[in-house]
């Protein structure tokens, strides 16, 4: 069993930064897929980056050039260094992890950027 833990995230003002990471317990393996995805208030779950195994990257076309995620350790598998962070970017943040079949997620952490 995985559990993801979120951490980082807070309140700053508009084109501040903000770093998240997502830490693993439990049995830990090489995860196939990481990422982050985020949720506003009344929307859908949706993507923001995600890390493959061999290193290939996916944002949302709204984060890019102002988000980069990054792996890390196994204890430590996946960060998000967010910078510019714009008001439209407050949202919950979950973790994810894919391996194989399984679909792992953390219980997100609140990110909010007041303009």
């Amino acid at each position: 069993q995985v559990q993801l833990v979120e951490s980082g995230g807070g309140l700053v003002q508009a084109g501040g930064s903000l770093r998240l990471s997502c830490l693993a317990s439990g049995t830990i393996f090489s995860f196939d897929v990481m990422g982050w995805y985020s949720q506003a208030p009344g929307k859908q779950r949706e993507l923001v980056a995600t890390i493959t195994r061999g290193g290939s990257l996916n944002y949302a076309d709204s984060v890019k050039g102002r988000f980069t995620i990054s792996r890390g350790n196994a204890r430590n598998p996946v960060n998000l260094q967010m910078n510019s962070l714009k008001p439209e970017d407050t949202a919950v943040y979950y973790c994810n992890a894919l391996l194989g079949r399984n679909n792992y997620w953390g219980r997100g952490t609140q990110v909010t950027v007041s303009s």
